[in-house]
């Protein structure tokens, strides 16, 4: 997750091709925004989120988000029930990010800007009118793409659920090296699905969030990584058995979700670079796992995700841009080359073992791989 907000993700803001969708209005590389011949535009400062206008027709829509304030910022498309449609996240002072997001159905929507990445952000009522045909109703390559990267989450799910029981168990019997040992293989799954887990609001600050993370009022410190302090920092608590069953049954929530979920094309597409935003952002700093140091678990898992999302489109990227293929290719094996020689046995060093020059070569090898994952969306809507 980002350092500072455990909020959802991305798979959920993931859409498809104007081009390919019959019926629907396209702002992706086009750009048609609210049918005006250009992107949704976002003027995001620390006090204000200013947008272009607060409706537009059901279809592929881009927001062209610009932060003119002094602190990082994010922006969101919720549906209701805070349920994400679309983010992007660590827009810097001065720079602008594009957020491409498929509204097949017409309702109310809400916009976020997030100033310094927390809190409930500065919110709007957004409009989409009418309705739109789906991108995978239109085009069999994108819909193959999509039941593909599905049946790979099924199968990340299906291991995340044992494989976090195993370690809830070894945490209640006080078996505390064996938990240990489970904790960065457990959460090896979850990683490697995080855009997916994350788009369910409510859930993944349960059981992802950190302990610095705001909270509503009332709303206690649990998941993974309350488990990761009680075995590495303060020992288990009276309370670690009734945290390890909560973690247990917001997993198997998680894997119910996960068996009707829809997911689009753009979706997988953001999906990939915010698995790399996270890798840059949390994994890279140590922010993530600051009690075990496990981050490069966490770090590959990440990228096997977004490589997997990535291959699912390959059919669509080599059929719209030959060209960008083969560097997704070269980077990805750069990454993952780097990545073995930091294995020890089945895991890999702690983030304590690194030297300043491990972690700067780490974000260059990630910087050169977002970004030809960053022009995945607009490919696969061209």
């Amino acid at each position: 997750m980002s350092p500072v907000t455990r909020t959802a993700a991305g798979l959920a803001s993931l859409t498809v091709a104007a081009a390919l969708l019959a019926g629907c209005t396209s702002t992706a590389p086009t750009a048609q925004g609210a049918g005006d011949g250009g992107p949704i535009t976002v003027n995001a400062t620390d006090t204000a989120c200013e947008i272009s206008t607060a409706q537009a027709p059901a279809g592929t829509l881009t927001f062209r988000i610009t932060n003119a304030g002094s602190k990082v910022t994010e922006f969101y498309l919720y549906a209701t029930g805070d349920r994400i449609m679309g983010e992007v996240e660590n827009i810097g002072p001065g720079l602008s990010r594009d957020l491409i997001v498929e509204v097949p159905d017409g309702g109310t929507y809400t916009t976020a800007c997030k100033p310094g990445m927390s809190g409930d952000g500065i919110r709007a009522p957004f409009s989409v009118t009418g309705s739109a045909q789906r991108a995978t109703d239109a085009n069999a390559q994108l819909a193959a793409a999509t039941a593909g990267y599905k049946r790979y989450v099924d199968s990340q799910v299906g291991a995340l659920v044992p494989k976090t029981q195993e370690f809830a168990d070894a945490v209640k019997a006080g078996e505390v090296e064996k938990a240990k040992a489970l904790f960065p293989v457990a959460r090896t799954y979850w990683e490697r699905i995080e855009p997916v887990a994350e788009s369910f609001g409510d859930i993944d600050p349960r059981i992802d969030g950190r302990e610095d993370d705001e909270r509503d009022p009332g709303v206690g410190f649990t998941g993974y990584h309350r488990l990761e302090k009680d075995l590495w920092v303060t020992g288990l608590q009276p309370d670690s058995a009734a945290i390890a069953d909560r973690l247990t049954a917001d997993i198997t929530d998680l894997a119910a979700r996960t068996r009707t979920v829809e997911l689009t094309p753009v979706q997988l597409a953001n999906g990939a670079k915010e698995l790399l935003d996270e890798v840059a952002t949390g994994k890279i700093t140590g922010e993530e796992d600051r009690y075990s140091h496990t981050d490069l678990w966490d770090f590959a898992a990440n990228v096997e995700g977004s490589r997997a999302a990535v291959a699912a489109l390959r059919p669509t990227i080599d059929a719209n841009d030959p060209a960008l293929g083969p560097v997704l290719d070269q980077r990805f094996e750069a990454v993952e080359t780097l990545l073995q020689g930091y294995r020890v046995g089945d895991g890999y060093r702690l983030y304590t073992q690194l030297t300043p020059a491990d972690t700067r070569a780490m974000t260059a090898a990630v910087d050169a791989l977002s970004e030809p994952v960053s022009k995945v969306a607009g490919t696969v809507t061209a």
